[in-house]
Formats: structure tokens, C-alpha cells, sequence
């Protein structure tokens, strides 16, 4: 089975015969999740949607993998319902994991033994359970809960469900921050860790109803995208619980949060708080995704620093454990974020994945020993590192590969492939690699960008340019195959693409993505400009005299900087972009850390706000832009945009509007996606 897979992957990367990608290429690739090993390193299991336009087509399954290599994957689960997070018990044989299943009026989860039989149902809660982890002696289930305030158990949670359903009238009532996340309202439910011993009758124990910390009016979770995780782990004797919690979001308006690390026993008490000191008005530090050593005496967890900048590199801290004293602090060269990390069954050797370079590279780190480079992939990002009995396994994916799941060989420091999910769709494909190259700045400072050549390549014609600019800020162009804005995609009628991870990317270090502190628009705007001048000065095949350039989210803010601060771009593309720096803060669902980047509140009018606001330059707009946006975007609201089409009418610029009215930050839905690639394909050709 080694040797198929191995010829599956060499079909894959084949430039024989192949062709353009297409949208529904791109949409009806098989997406492979993040891959968990089982406890003796054996196996593992990996969630994979098989894609389709229609909702209601779609399937999201569990697949198990053979570590080995020897045997094919071999699919877990088959009915309609998508399961997620899934979870090994320490026997090995048995995985948990959240769905919702039919009959079910919320996810809930089920375990399934691989010696076989039926998955089983062992939650039956009105409100969803999730994330899923088994106690280390195999006998109980933790999993979390959005929960009602006061409510003790599930007859209570049903009663405040029923409630709300009966009343007449629809109201939102909030007494202070936050009010919204991403895409979504928030409510007065909060999450909270529970706790199922198998084989019993008895209800899943709630561990923090009637506890003091759960009346406490800024409690809540590590804030994701989707909403809010406790990053509930059992302790190593099985007897008591940690998980992440925040006493001070209500304070988001005024100051940054943080989330400390929590002890709560299974018997019931107070949680005890392990990490911080307890200062609420100004944290210096925000813990989160603990996880224990194989030998139960060390606990680490990731540990960002808060204060004075909205960007510090996450780390790593060691825990002694039982006493929960902090040992010591593990950070990367250059001050690297930490993006994931495993444990080696020695329980002293640390693996750590890390943004590097537009790469996501593997160190290692060890007691008493400064972290190293341990394995560059030439090429590509490993994500999601899982380690069991001395072995490990990630994600592995590049510009011009989908993501599957590889076994790292840690001795000659490459990875072996243990997937092909993708394989048969990606091979007719003409994806060419990304290709990197650096520059210096006007500043001094050293710019990475990515290039990405058009299918049928031919050196010797001349090809329009398209930048695309990332959003974030702080993240980076990563040599990844990326669904929402697909490099090779974007460029498939024959434009080179550019990359550029201007200052404020992360994975260059701590002090390049700081870089624009006080500086938001101005500096990332000029590395974007000199890269593209960079990139035609260094590539005959590029044409100069057509260029476009776009992107979303903070890439949309600059595409706003840009059409008040030049015309050197033929078109330009804004999604989900301000145009109102001021009005952004007032509106987004985060606030204060964009008070923090600017040196101060709005009405102060500091410089940064009055120079490097893009409406103060709408007097000077000229390019034409295609503008769109999601409706049920509450990162950069729906008023920013149109704020930006009322200055573009006013000042009669050709643009474009296109409004999503079931979409969020992102476009999501399959037909969603098809019509904008559409929208956006049109408006390049039509000027470049």
C-alpha cells in the first residue's frame, strides 16, 4: 500500500496533459482536517468532507489511518450527519466524537468501538456538547456545553430554552461588552466543562454550576472564529479538570483580555486558578491549549504576552506539575509564533510547527536547550502536529498540493505521506509551485513574496500582474493551497499572481509584525507597491503596464489606502474592506486593539487617525473597484462598505457592488464562491 500511495502522490505532481483549474475543481476537493493519533501510535483519525454546492449533498466522515503506511484509510463513519472532534480513549479501540445525529436537537456526543459494532449516543442534552476527551483511566468523558445562566442541570437548560421560544417578542439586551463575534450575536449562555462517567444513569455533571466563577460578569472562553473553547483537558490522575477562562471580557472596550488557566474538581469545589495574578484591569499574559506530558509532570501550554502592542508571538510554558509552578518559558528564534505543538513519549522533547518564512516549519525543543530548526519542507506548511508513543504525524500541504495527512520521520528530518484523498482530482491540474524571493525596503527591512506562474506557461510572453494582498494583518501568504482566495485560480486566464507578506506578517518575527505599530495603512501599502516593482524588474514575463491589485479583510483596507494613494493599478478588488478607520472602530465586533495601533481612541484624533484613514482620501479616488461584502459580517461591518460605494458614487469612480446577504467575514456557500470567482474573473479580464 506504501508504493500506491507513493505513485498516487508522484501522479499528482505530473505536468503531462494537464489543464487550467476550474472552480468546481477547487470546490469538489476532498478537505482533509487535522489527523489525531491514537495513544500507542498505531493509528489515527481524520475527518474529510467530501465537498458538493449543495448543503444537503455534502458529507463530513470519519476515516481511519494505518501510521504504518501499509493499509489503505479506511472510512469510520457513513451516515449524513458530520462528525467533528474526534477523540481516542487510552485502550486505543474506542473514539469520541460530536455530531448531530438524527432525533438529536443539538450535537451530541458518541463513541464508537473499532472491535465493532454501532456508534453509540452517550449524551442526550438540550444544548450542544462538544470537543470531546477521554479521563487518562478510560473510565469518563469530558466534553463542553453552551450553557443558561443559573441553570444546574439539563431540566433547567430545557426549561430556559422553552422560554425563550414561547415569548412574543424578539429583543437583544446586552449591559456591556462584547455584544457580537465574527458572524454571530451573542447571548448570556455561557460554556462550560462537563464531565460523563460511561456506563452510567447518572446526567453529565456541569463543573461550574453554582460556583462563584461562573457568576462572574466577564467569564468566557478563548475567542476562535466559530465561537469559544475551554481547551478542556483531565488531569493526569483522571480526578480533576483544567481549562481556559477569561474573568474580564466584559472589558474589551477598554482594555486587551486574557485567558488564564483553571483547576476545577470532579467532586465539585471552586476552580482554582493556576496561572496569572489575578489582575483583570491589565493582564501581561493570556495562556491557552494546555496539554500534559506523557509522565503526568509537566504541563504545558501555549502563552501569549498582552501589553503596549496589539501582536506578541505566542510560546510555550512548562508547568511543574502537581504543585502547577511555572518552570520556564520555551520561545522560538526570532521570536517565531508557536502554531502547534506535541509532546514525545519521553515527555522532555517538545515538536513545535511554526509560520517561517511563509513556510510552517518543525522545531524541536528540549530541557535546558534554546529550540532549533529541526525540519524545513523546502516548500509547504506542516500543520496540527499529533504525537503518540514516539510518533508523529501532520498535516502537510503546499500551493500546488491539498492538504493530507504525512508521518514525520523525525531521523532524516522529511515526511512520508499516509494519505491521498486528493490525489485523483488534483492530477489533470496545471498548479505550478510558488515561488519565493526577497527584498529589501526602503526601511531596511527584509520582504518576502510568493509568485505564482499561469497555467501553460510560456517565459517567453508577457503576462498581466495581479496582487494579491493578505488580510489579518497579522498573519502571512503561506505556500498553501488555499480555498477562498485560490492563487492558482485567481490566476487561471493567464496572470501571474504576487504574494507579498508586507510588514506586520507574522512568521518573520516578532519585531517585523510589529513593524506597523502606529502604521497601519502606510508602510504595509509601500511594501506591497515595491514588491510589485520588485517582481517586474526580476521577471521579463511580467507585464508592467497591467496590473491589478485586491484582496480582503486588512487586505481590503489596503486596496482602500491604495485608491486614495495612487493610480499606478489598472483595477482594483475590496472585500470586506474599511474605508472608515474611525467608523470601523466604533462598529467591529473587536475594538481595542485597533485603539492600541492607532496610539490612542479616535476622538483624541492622534495622527494616525487623521493621516492614514482612507475616506480623508476620497477626493483622490480614481480606480475603478470591484466591492464586495457578506451581510452578516461583524469584523468589518456591512457600513464601511457602503460608506466606500457612496464615496466612490460621489466621486463618480467605475466600481462595482456586490452584496451577499447570507455570508459573512467569508464567502462560504459553494454557489456563493462560484459566483464571486465569476464576478471576479470578469472584472480582471475587463482591465487587465
Amino acid at each position: 500500500m506504501r508504493s500506491s500511495l507513493l505513485l498516487l502522490f508522484a501522479v499528482a505532481t505530473a505536468h503531462a496533459e494537464q489543464r487550467p483549474i476550474t472552480h468546481e475543481d477547487l470546490w469538489l476537493m476532498p478537505r482533509v482536517g487535522p489527523a489525531v493519533i491514537s495513544p500507542d501510535g498505531r493509528r489515527a483519525v481524520v475527518s474529510v468532507i467530501k465537498p458538493a454546492y449543495d448543503d444537503t449533498e455534502q458529507r463530513n466522515d470519519l476515516w481511519l489511518i494505518d501510521v504504518s503506511g501499509k493499509a489503505a484509510p479506511r472510512r469510520l463513519t457513513f451516515d449524513a450527519a458530520p462528525e467533528g472532534g474526534a477523540a481516542w480513549a487510552p485502550d486505543n479501540q474506542r473514539i469520541a466524537y460530536s455530531k448531530k445525529g438524527v432525533g438529536d436537537s443539538a450535537a451530541q456526543i458518541y463513541v464508537i468501538d473499532l472491535r465493532g459494532g454501532e456508534a453509540q449516543r452517550v449524551t442526550k442534552l438540550p444544548t450542544d456538547a462538544r470537543t470531546p476527551q477521554f479521563s487518562p483511566d478510560g473510565t469518563k468523558l469530558l466534553f463542553v456545553s453552551s450553557v443558561y445562566p443559573g441553570a444546574l442541570n439539563a431540566a433547567d437548560n430545557q426549561k430556559a430554552i422553552d422560554e425563550r421560544a414561547a415569548r412574543k417578542y424578539n429583543v437583544r439586551v446586552f449591559d456591556g461588552f462584547p455584544i457580537r463575534n465574527w458572524d454571530k450575536w451573542l447571548d448570556e449562555r455561557q460554556t462550560h466543562p462537563f464531565v460523563l462517567t460511561l456506563g452510567s444513569s447518572e446526567e453529565p455533571k456541569d463543573l461550574l454550576a453554582a460556583t462563584a466563577l461562573a457568576k462572574e460578569k466577564g467569564l468566557g472562553g478563548r475567542q476562535t472564529e466559530t465561537g469559544e473553547e475551554l481547551d478542556a483537558i483531565f488531569a493526569p490522575d483522571s480526578a480533576s479538570v483544567i481549562f481556559v477562562a477569561s474573568i474580564n471580557r466584559h472589558r474589551a472596550a477598554l482594555a486587551f483580555t486574557n485567558t488564564d488557566l483553571y483547576q476545577v474538581d470532579l467532586n465539585g469545589g471552586e476552580p482554582r486558578r493556576l496561572t496569572g495574578d489575578g489582575n483583570v484591569d491589565a493582564p501581561t499574559k493570556s495562556y491557552g491549549r494546555p496539554r500534559f506530558a506523557p509522565d503526568g509532570k509537566t504541563l504545558f501550554a501555549q502563552v501569549t504576552p498582552i501589553g503596549g502592542r496589539a501582536y506578541f508571538a505566542a510560546r510555550l510554558s512548562a508547568i511543574d506539575w502537581p504543585n502547577a509552578r511555572v518552570r520556564a518559558s520555551i520561545e522560538l528564534p526570532n521570536q517565531l509564533a508557536v502554531s502547534s505543538f506535541a509532546i514525545d513519549k519521553d515527555s522532555k522533547t517538545l515538536w513545535i510547527s511554526a509560520e517561517d518564512q511563509g513556510e510552517e516549519r518543525i522545531y524541536r525543543a528540549r530541557d535546558g536547550q534554546a529550540p532549533s530548526l529541526w525540519i524545513d519542507p523546502a516548500g509547504g506548511v506542516y500543520t496540527n502536529l499529533s504525537a503518540g508513543n514516539g510518533t508523529l504525524i501532520a498535516g502537510y500541504e503546499r500551493a500546488d498540493l491539498p492538504a493530507e495527512v504525512v508521518r514525520l520521520d523525525l531521523s532524516r528530518k522529511s515526511h512520508a505521506p499516509l494519505t491521498a484523498f486528493t490525489a485523483a482530482k488534483r492530477a489533470p491540474l496545471d498548479l505550478a509551485p510558488a515561488e519565493s524571493f526577497t527584498f529589501t525596503n526602503a526601511d531596511g527591512m527584509e520582504v518576502q513574496s510568493y509568485l505564482i506562474k499561469p497555467p501553460g506557461f510560456d517565459p517567453n510572453k508577457k503576462y498581466p500582474l495581479f496582487v494579491l494582498i493578505h488580510g489579518g494583518p497579522h498573519i502571512m501568504w503561506r505556500d498553501q493551497f488555499f480555498l477562498r482566495w485560490n492563487y492558482h485560480l485567481i490566476g487561471a486566464p493567464g496572470y501571474v499572481v504576487l504574494l507579498t507578506n508586507y510588514r506586520g506578517s507574522t512568521g518573520f518575527g516578532e519585531t517585523f509584525a510589529q513593524a506597523i505599530h502606529q502604521d497601519p495603512f502606510r508602510g504595509p501599502a509601500d511594501d506591497v507597491n515595491a514588491a510589485a516593482d520588485e517582481a517586474i524588474k526580476r521577471y521579463a514575463f511580467i507585464d508592467g503596464a497591467r496590473q491589478c491589485a485586491g484582496g480582503a479583510s486588512y487586505g481590503g483596507h489596503l486596496a482602500n489606502w491604495l485608491q486614495g494613494t495612487t493610480t499606478r493599478y489598472r483595477c482594483l478588488v475590496s472585500h470586506a474592506g474599511l474605508v472608515n478607520a474611525e467608523a470601523q472602530w466604533g462598529t467591529s465586533d473587536t475594538i481595542y486593539g485597533r485603539e492600541i495601533a492607532a496610539g490612542g481612541p479616535p476622538w483624541e484624533q492622534g495622527p494616525v487617525w487623521r493621516e492614514q484613514n482612507p475616506i480623508r482620501l476620497a477626493a483622490s479616488f480614481k480606480t475603478p473597484v470591484l466591492v464586495t461584502i457578506g451581510e452578516q459580517d461583524f469584523r468589518v461591518p456591512l457600513n464601511n462598505t457602503l460608506e466606500y460605494w457612496s464615496a466612490l458614487q460621489r466621486m463618480q469612480v467605475e466600481s462595482r457592488l456586490i452584496v451577499f446577504p447570507d455570508e459573512n467575514h467569508w464567502i462560504l456557500k459553494g454557489e456563493n464562491s462560484r459566483y464571486f470567482y465569476g464576478e471576479l474573473r470578469g472584472w480582471l479580464e475587463r482591465y487587465l
